[in-house]
């Protein structure tokens, strides 16, 4: 099955959250990934790890034979993410540390699985998130 993709910004993330949450039981499995932005000026994201794992995150989700939804959440630009108190840093549910991170997101609104920022990239480790 195709994979079911949703972008959010951190202005607009409560709503594709919202949206995310009320379709999780029609997939197999749901995974949210935060990402840092691109850089306009070179249309690459200004996070090296993110350059490596995104390519390789979509390779094992798109491979994936079941229904598979995934939100994309970017950070904002490096100022914005640096800020220790950036909203998805504070928030009880995420805690994120860094970009990206892949988490597999749970209909009791619980985070199964995670991969961090110097992991999110490895093949295997990204394949037994998926079976989980």
């Amino acid at each position: 099955m195709p994979l079911k993709l949703q972008d959010a910004t951190v202005s607009d993330f409560n709503a594709v959250f919202d949206k995310f949450r009320s379709e999780l039981p029609n997939n197999k499995a749901n995974f949210i990934l935060f990402l840092a932005d691109k850089d306009p000026s070179t249309s690459l994201s200004w996070c090296p790890d993110c350059v490596r794992a995104e390519p390789v995150i979509y390779k094992k989700l798109e491979a994936a034979s079941e229904d598979i939804a995934l939100l994309r959440a970017y950070v904002g630009d490096r100022p914005t993410w640096r800020n220790p108190r950036h909203p998805w840093r504070v928030d009880s549910r995420f805690k994120l540390t860094g970009v990206p991170t892949l988490v597999r997101w749970e209909a009791n609104d619980k985070i199964s699985g995670r991969l961090e920022d110097h992991e999110a990239h490895v093949e295997k480790k990204i394949d037994a998130l998926i079976a989980n």
